[in-house]
């Protein structure tokens, strides 16, 4: 059945966001994105904001910090009508912190020292053309051996709520000792994790709680890096990025993988939907907690990620998506 676009509180703050995020990543450009141009980035925020999308997700570390630029000429006109997140903690300014990869001749190390977070939000808030950020994300935990304690980061945190310069705290990648530790402090409303038919493990291990204490789930990667994109064949070469190098749902279980979606697109063929659409209106169907991030670069992107939102499943679907995909992760343990 079809609707229109849904928007969804963030957390329990009373800021109203569209229920799938317009996720900036690709307009960063670089060398995961070497097709990226800026004139098309823009075109496709415009017709996001058409469609309906109000909520833009990025960091510092896409496109070091072009995504951020671009994102902030793209919404020039409309920073009253949009929700604006982006992120701390991957650091390239210095030689502190702890290692984490080279991306574009940078060295991106874990930095959460509130020395550090102070430059990048008076960073994020110059490339994005704006005085306020609306959720504010610690991009990962920290990690041996430059550990900020996390009380001394949640302090920062708080110290930039109460200046206005962000408005929300939201928390990325992180356990859920860590949320509670924000929790004490008041001081989140917002967790991004990964989450998709593929990767479901968000779901019984932090989601529950997350409904709890009535926090959303900010749901990266909904297909699966890519996979649920229906664009693959036996036939594809699967583009090196890094991440899909290691992953055997593009290696070992590449057939397998393909298979599982084939059974998706029957199911999408019976509501008159695409794999990709019928992949985010499961995670919205599954919580009312959840806000899905769909990578977009492109204005042809958006179709998808607009008919994931408005796609509202029939009764029993979640649980029939649940089947396929419970039957498809014990195939690939038992390969």
């Amino acid at each position: 059945m079809r609707g229109t676009m849904r928007y969804r509180e963030i957390g329990h703050s009373g800021k109203q966001a569209s229920a799938v995020t317009f996720g900036a990543m690709g307009i960063g450009g670089g060398f995961r994105y070497p097709d990226a141009d800026d004139e098309v980035s823009i075109a496709a925020v415009h017709a996001a904001l058409d469609a309906g999308i109000t909520t833009f997700d990025s960091a510092p570390v896409y496109g070091f910090g072009h995504s951020e630029e671009v994102l902030g000429r793209a919404l020039a006109g409309r920073r009253d009508d949009v929700v604006i997140s982006t992120k701390c903690g991957l650091w390239w300014g210095d030689d502190e912190g702890s290692y984490r990869f080279t991306w574009d001749g940078h060295e991106v190390k874990r930095n959460l020292s509130p020395r550090t977070i102070r430059i990048e939000v008076e960073e994020s808030l110059r490339r994005l053309g704006t005085d306020h950020i609306d959720v504010y994300y610690t991009h990962n935990p920290a990690m041996p051996p430059f550990v900020t304690p996390i009380e001394d980061t949640i302090e920062v945190l708080l110290e930039l709520r109460d200046q206005g310069k962000i408005l929300e705290i939201g928390a990325s990648n992180c356990p859920r000792s860590d949320v509670e530790e924000y929790l004490a402090r008041d001081a989140i409303q917002i967790v991004q994790r990964k989450f998709s038919l593929l990767d479901r493990g968000v779901r019984t291990e932090l989601l529950p709680f997350l409904e709890e204490q009535q926090l959303s789930l900010h749901a990266y990667s909904p297909l699966g890096n890519g996979l649920l994109s229906g664009r693959f064949s036996a036939t594809s070469e699967v583009e090196p990025t890094g991440s899909r190098d290691a992953d055997p749902l593009f290696g070992e279980h590449f057939r397998r993988s393909l298979a599982f979606v084939d059974e998706l697109r029957a199911v999408a063929d019976e509501l008159g939907a695409t794999v990709p659409a019928l992949s985010i209106a499961y995670l919205l169907a599954v919580s009312d907690r959840v806000n899905v991030i769909a990578g977009i670069r492109k204005p042809s992107h958006v179709a998808d990620a607009v008919a994931g939102a408005e796609l509202e499943l029939p009764g029993g679907t979640v649980e029939r998506l649940d089947a396929l995909a419970d039957a498809f992760d014990a195939d690939t343990r038992s390969a």
